[in-house]
């Protein structure tokens, strides 16, 4: 099998390079378009995400088929067929998404979005060139998934690097250097999406384990795989509508100005994700096989071990982006505006995504174990009570209440679906998960944080508060280490024994 370290390492280096590549582009971003423009671009982002519906589970599929025909001898046809059928469909898809957005582009810029300064003519050609880029990015994350699957997480994040660094600096020097509007934003994103495509689909062909026959579609194929991607497909689809609903509801209420400010808000708590996706996408394989190969005993260790390690990467982060979220803010955007409409924002979502991430790993486990309706029924429970909540709390307090309802949303998982998990999966594994593996590191990580917040001294200096965070991250990652059993053991077996 494959190294797992070395996979979640080049998950890391790869998402890494992104959320650098986010954080240094963004100021950029809004110099050459202002917050208003830059709120079409966090409309993109949701757009992108509501529109991920149509991908019915297929990404998720390839992944787990993938990971299943690769554990074993003389599959390479079925993997071939597997792929070209799902290609196929996949790309038919993206077509229908992107002619939806073609289609719908008027009513998006005169009726749904609320513009101030930009031109009527200027939001209409972007947003059609929004579908364009949607459609040719589309494909991506289906080949992304196949990779994965076939624990080429290497390769795939090479790909995603240099396509994450076409598509920011390349967008940067257009703007720079050709024409600093939002249409040629998203021509950019359109050109670099095709890119992107392509080199996937390269990629993924040349990896496939070799055989004489000739790739196919095969419609059988989907009769074997239909069930399991019509759950993945449900549980993904009230998933996305659920995490995107705040955006688009506040899309159509807030200006196109104060929807920037929840955007920019968004795009910086969505930076956690770079600790819990790479994490998560190098471990599924790995969990599909040792429950294929009935290994019980290691999967116990692997759940545990991935758990406490997921807790030190993710809570000393959080503990920050939450007590620091002002002065983070404020050191990255150097704007004071910016900062005070967007700080209590980010509070609430960073805590919702990691709230999210932790349950994570119970419920890949659950999909990979062959359960993905798990996710499934607590999404559907969750459309039930949350849409009226976000409905509601938006209404009450707009941007800030949106992201209350975020955090309520994601603490369901926590409260509901975990426990469900355990008492079908790992039965006696949930108090040693929920107490050692969650539970102490979090206090610790937060507890470290708070005590540099109440102590910190009266900070002029960039240079000083940078310094004065930095130090407190590194306390709070220490103390988070020391606070786990399986770091513990580690570093006395490493470096004391």
């Amino acid at each position: 099998m494959p190294s797992l370290t070395r996979n979640i390492i080049a998950n890391y280096l790869g998402r890494s390079w992104s959320a650098l590549l986010s954080f240094i582009l963004v100021p950029f971003y809004l110099k050459y378009l202002g917050i208003e423009a830059y709120g079409l671009v966090g409309f993109f982002t949701s757009l992108s995400g509501m529109l991920g519906i149509l991908d019915f589970g297929i990404g998720a599929t390839m992944n787990r088929e993938l990971a299943r025909y690769s554990a074993k001898e003389g599959t390479a046809n079925k993997q071939k067929d597997l792929v070209r059928t799902l290609e196929l469909i996949y790309w038919g898809i993206a077509i229908i998404a992107g002619i939806i957005v073609f289609l719908v582009a008027s009513f998006i810029a005169n009726s749904w979005l609320k513009i101030q300064v930009l031109s009527p003519n200027s939001a209409l050609t972007a947003i059609k060139f929004m579908g364009v880029a949607i459609a040719l990015n589309f494909p991506i994350s289906l080949y992304q998934g196949g990779l994965m699957g076939l624990q080429r997480q290497v390769l795939v994040n090479i790909i995603l690097t240099f396509i994450g660094t076409l598509r920011g600096i390349g967008a940067i020097l257009v703007l720079w250097l050709v024409s600093p509007t939002i249409e040629a934003f998203f021509i950019w994103q359109a050109i670099s999406s095709l890119v992107g495509s392509v080199a996937f689909y390269i990629s993924i062909w040349i990896c496939l384990s070799k055989s004489q026959k000739k790739a196919k579609f095969n419609i059988s194929i989907l009769k074997g795989i239909w069930k399991y991607a019509l759950a993945i497909s449900t549980s993904s689809i009230i998933g996305i509508i659920l995490s995107q609903l705040d955006k688009i509801i506040l899309s159509k209420m807030l200006t196109l100005k104060m929807f920037g400010y929840y955007s920019l808000a968004a795009t910086f708590a969505s930076s956690i994700w770079m600790i819990i996706i790479p994490y998560v996408n190098a471990l599924f394989p790995r969990l599909v096989q040792l429950n294929e190969l009935s290994k019980t005993q290691n999967l116990k260790s692997l759940f545990h071990h991935s758990s406490q390690l997921l807790s030190l990467l993710l809570f000393p982060i959080v503990a920050i982006f939450v007590c620091f979220s002002h002065k983070i803010l404020l050191l990255w955007t150097n704007d004071p505006i910016i900062a005070e409409n967007s700080y209590l924002i980010v509070d609430f979502l960073v805590l919702g995504i990691m709230l999210n991430g932790t349950a994570t790993l119970p419920s890949n486990c659950a999909t990979a174990f062959g359960w993905p309706t798990l996710v499934t029924y607590t999404n559907l429970i969750q459309a039930i009570i949350i849409v009226p909540l976000i409905i509601i709390m938006v209404n009450w307090m707009r941007g800030i209440g949106a992201s209350i309802a975020w955090l309520v949303m994601n603490s369901t998982y926590i409260i509901f679906m975990v426990p469900i998990f355990f008492r079908s999966y790992l039965t006696h594994e949930k108090l040693k998960w929920y107490l050692n593996d969650i539970g102490i590191p979090l206090i610790t990580a937060f507890l470290v944080c708070l005590i540099s917040l109440i102590i910190e001294p009266h900070l002029h200096a960039k240079s000083a508060i940078i310094i004065w965070i930095l130090i407190t991250l590194l306390i709070s990652f220490f103390a988070t280490g020391m606070s786990l059993s399986f770091i513990r053991r580690f570093v006395y077996n490493h470096f004391f024994k």
